[in-house]
């Protein structure tokens, strides 16, 4: 009898031993698209993440525990897959956090994340997040976006290019736009939402054409409709790099005068690898982008360590998911214990933290990111000869706007 005891009482501290062992270790899990169509930012979110994990472990960790990264592979964001994969990281009981850039293109998964009072949080797709939470944002308290408010994707470019023609920057044949998008949730509202603004400013939409989600391989339809009744300025709202690549490409067989626009795409490393000298005088723009200018120098500190890591520059979600980290540690700290996750996503909503983004503080009836020019401001890009230049809002402007060389 006393042996059974013995043994029992040395099984009982073997496994309070493990569970010990277990309890200091929180992981966070990273719900990123890292196979399919956008692998690309898939992989940058795992390194963004893994990066800032390797930093707190190195430094001792945070109150006590140190982390471990999950990976949750949406492959191509299709409901079924992101719901496969939010419940495996769900189904852990040692996960703390959940991190992405974004997972779904409707965000339908803030759900999951809010009935088991998960950390989430997200840089991409804030009009649905908004959505999603501004009606009841007390019933989300453990989810916040990175990422402002997109209204001004759909009404800023206006204003922008208008005031690059009354500065003589931009020579505006008409004031004609077409535009296309793909059939999902990000790309189709920002185009619809494009439309609004430039019909309120008195613009002709020649051309609003929608194409299924996925891999494109012919934009050649489009193009030759634009080039019956070629536009000042030709928008194309597909996110995905190798379809933007490809756009480029059929439009450079015969150019019009119009100056091109591409939503979000030319922001990803891999789309100057693709189109080399062929996107030079693209036009793009970014919410939570990388702000780096010398009003910034975090920035340039991520960018560098990234780099480092990892062999090239990071692209948007390299450098969010690394912040979205150690906001999520810095909120820890604060609270001391993971499993307390409400206590936590409370003091992330009320943090402010300068970011390699800009300074990032929460909106509390919409869980996302105040849109300022002391925040989050709305960056637009030019590509120029491989380079990406900042030339708009001016206070942050790393050069200028130069008329693409088919336009001149």
């Amino acid at each position: 009898m006393k042996r059974v005891t013995q043994l029992c009482a040395a099984a009982s501290a073997v496994a309070l031993m493990a569970g010990s062992a277990w309890a200091d270790v929180v992981k966070i899990g990273v719900l990123a698209p890292v196979s399919g169509p956008q692998a690309a930012d898939g992989q940058e979110m795992v390194n963004g993440a893994q990066l800032a994990i390797d930093e707190l472990n190195a430094a001792g960790g945070v109150a006590g525990y140190t982390f471990e990264l999950a990976v949750g592979d949406v492959v191509d964001g299709a409901a079924d897959k992101v719901t496969t994969a939010a419940e495996r990281l769900l189904g852990d009981r040692a996960m703390g956090a959940i991190m992405t850039g974004y997972a779904s293109g409707s965000n339908f998964e803030i759900d999951l994340m809010a009935e088991q009072e998960m950390i989430y949080m997200i840089s991409a797709n804030s009009a649905q997040t908004e959505e999603i939470i501004a009606p009841s944002p007390e019933d989300f308290p453990t989810i916040w976006s990175l990422t402002p408010s997109f209204a001004g994707y759909n009404t800023e470019i206006v204003p922008v290019i208008q005031g690059l023609s009354d500065e003589g920057k931009l020579n505006l044949p008409n004031t004609k736009v077409a535009l296309i998008a793909s059939d999902n949730p990000y790309s189709k509202g920002i185009a619809d939402g494009m439309v609004q603004a430039f019909e309120a400013a008195g613009w002709e939409v020649t051309t609003n054409d929608l194409l299924p989600f996925g891999e494109i391989n012919d934009w050649r339809g489009f193009l030759s409709t634009v080039r019956e009744d070629p536009p000042a300025v030709i928008i194309n709202t597909d996110y995905q790099s190798a379809n933007a690549a490809l756009f480029v490409s059929q439009f450079n067989e015969d150019p019009t005068d119009s100056l091109v626009f591409i939503q979000y795409a030319p922001s990803v490393p891999e789309f100057i690898e693709l189109t080399k000298e062929q996107s030079s005088g693209i036009v793009y723009n970014l919410l939570g982008g990388i702000l780096n200018t010398p009003t910034n120098p975090r920035a340039q500190y991520v960018m560098d360590k990234y780099e480092a890591a990892f062999g090239n520059a990071p692209g948007t979600y390299g450098a969010a998911l690394y912040e979205q980290v150690l906001i999520y540690a810095n909120a820890l700290e604060q609270v001391g214990d993971p499993t307390d996750r409400v206590a936590i996503g409370e003091a992330i909503g009320a943090s402010s933290t300068q970011t390699a983004m800009g300074m990032i503080q929460f909106d509390p009836a919409t869980h996302l990111a105040v849109q300022s020019n002391d925040g989050v401001p709305l960056q637009f890009y030019q590509i120029q000869d491989g380079e990406r230049v900042l030339f708009y809002p001016p206070v942050y402007a790393t050069g200028s706007f130069v008329e693409p060389t088919w336009m001149q």
